[in-house]
């Protein structure tokens, strides 16, 4: 089970959210948290401070980014200072880390010592990134990773149940499991979430499921809906049910070729509660 959980930490409201969603899990797992933060090398090194430099008519020698990196350090230790004593507050055990480089990429380097990944929903630089459905940080992650990514929202709620869409895919597979070992070790009672409008299909996902299952004595449900399987699962998402979703990537769907499949990232992006991705 989860027992390392990396989370990256940008300042943002987003981000704050999700610590708190990483302290909540921590607590229910007996897990470690890890904080974190990426000093953007492409803002060192990039366009970005170039034009920066421009519009405030300055010139951008040695001196001027020596100076900008010293701030973005600074505000990266007094973020993760926030993130340790947060933590500590809730007395948990953490690690915080600093590191500069491409962000997507150093968060997929330092997540492979870690059980999972909890990412924000949006970062502090989303309205430079809103053409992508996932956001390109996320999507990045998800992709690279290999392994469990959660996605969370803008605000924080108690996960009190949890739901899976299970397609029979591999990908959904591996999700329904490790649903299955969430729910045994929290007491999160499961719904297995069915999206189709065909009567023999759903019998045979419904008996997949529960083979899968059948070594686990866990408080379980299944439930079949018949339309749109975004739109579905969304719309028992806002029902409030659930607290928190279980996906894999990609599902039996011709839109499979995408990063993250359409019906994963419509959900994700939409999504008022957290969504676990797994590959």
């Amino acid at each position: 089970m989860f027992r390392e959980i990396l989370v990256p930490t940008d300042g943002s409201d987003y981000s704050k959210t999700a610590l708190e969603y990483g302290i909540y899990i921590a607590g229910r797992l007996d897990a470690r948290l890890t904080g974190l933060h990426v000093v953007d090398i492409k803002v060192l090194q990039g366009p970005v401070l170039n034009d920066i430099c421009s519009a405030a008519s300055l010139s951008p020698g040695p001196e001027f980014f020596s100076v900008v990196e010293k701030a973005l350090e600074a505000r990266a230790d007094s973020i993760l200072r926030e993130f340790r004593e947060r933590c500590e507050k809730q007395g948990l055990t953490s690690d915080v880390k600093r590191v500069t480089g491409i962000i997507d990429e150093e968060i997929v380097r330092e997540g492979q010592g870690a059980d999972l990944i909890l990412l924000a929903q949006r970062g502090e630089h989303y309205p430079l990134s809103r053409s992508v459905l996932l956001g390109s940080t996320a999507e990045a992650v998800v992709r690279k990773a290999g392994k469990p990514v959660l996605v969370t929202p803008a605000t924080f709620v108690e996960i009190e149940s949890m739901a899976v869409a299970f397609d029979g895919s591999p990908p959904a597979e591996r999700a329904l499991k490790i649903a299955a070992e969430l729910s045994d070790k929290t007491h999160w009672p499961l719904t297995i979430l069915i999206v189709t409008d065909q009567a023999k299909l759903s019998a045979d996902l419904s008996a997949k499921a529960e083979s899968t299952l059948e070594d686990y004595l866990i408080d379980r449900d299944t439930i079949v809906l018949g339309g749109k399987e975004e739109k579905e699962i969304l719309h028992f998402i806002d029902e409030g049910a659930v607290e928190l979703m279980l996906m894999g990537t990609h599902g039996h769907s011709r839109f499979k070729e995408l990063l993250l499949g359409s019906t994963t990232s419509h959900v994700v992006r939409k999504s008022r509660i957290p969504v676990l991705l797994t590959r």
